[in-house]
């Protein structure tokens, strides 16, 4: 699994998972100091936090990522089993999950459908390189932001499509404020994130009170960097 900028590249070609978030958004920004060629999918599963795939939009306007590499994909299926807060406006985002001990905000399954999308669509392409901005260090209990979890959907995806896959994880084992420093590194990264999206609350400004905007907040105080987004809100934009 490739997770620094040190990689044995199977092609010069990765297709990004981009949610519009926070970490999606530098993971994007490393994939193109990494490979010549970077296509994205954006998924729509009826999150109640929809406003991140317009941000997706703008972040890949201002990454300079062609129109025809850049997928919005529908993935609705979520809807009909309606077990996160994520996806019922209803339900409270700070409690627990009704089964196990996980955030309400857990969607179970949905890195691995999302990961087997994007291989179908790079196994279209003849693209080997899947790039996911998934991290176990500020994980918040989503097994499948586990590096267990990504060695096996890549063996899973090699064998059932007959493909090799390589899944890239640059920032599996960072935390928050190690990842806001990581953005830096990466030129028109920090400008991207003034339009990334975390709030689970769908909101702009953020509502500061959800787990995932206590979080960033938390990366940006401790990497003792402000935040584009908030600077954004600042100035009145």
């Amino acid at each position: 699994m490739g997770n620094s900028s040190s990689l044995t590249n199977l092609s010069d070609s990765a297709v990004v998972l981009l949610s519009g978030g926070q970490d999606s958004t530098t993971a994007l920004f490393w994939a193109k100091s990494q490979f010549q060629e970077v296509h994205t999918v954006t998924f729509n599963y009826g999150q109640r936090h929809k406003i991140e795939i317009e941000s997706a939009a703008r972040i890949l306007a201002l990454a300079d990522i062609p129109m025809s590499n850049r997928n919005l994909i529908n993935a609705d299926v979520f809807s009909q089993f309606d077990d996160s807060a994520l996806l019922d406006k209803s339900s409270s985002i700070s409690e627990q999950h009704r089964v196990g001990n996980l955030p309400a905000s857990f969607v179970p399954g949905r890195n691995l459908i999302f990961l087997t999308l994007a291989a179908m669509y790079a196994f279209k392409h003849q693209i080997h390189n899947i790039v996911a901005g998934v991290c176990q260090t500020d994980y918040s209990g989503y097994h499948d932001c586990r590096q267990a979890t990504i060695t096996s959907m890549q063996e899973s995806l090699q064998q059932g499509m007959g493909f090799s896959f390589e899944i890239h994880t640059p920032l599996m084992h960072l935390t928050k404020a190690d990842t806001v420093q990581f953005a830096t590194l990466f030129d028109g990264c920090m400008e991207a994130l003034a339009y990334s999206h975390t709030c689970y609350e769908g909101v702009y400004p953020p509502c500061d009170k959800c787990p995932a905007c206590i979080l960033r907040a938390k990366g940006f105080k401790e990497a003792r960097v402000k935040d584009p987004l908030i600077e954004r809100f600042e100035r009145g934009e």
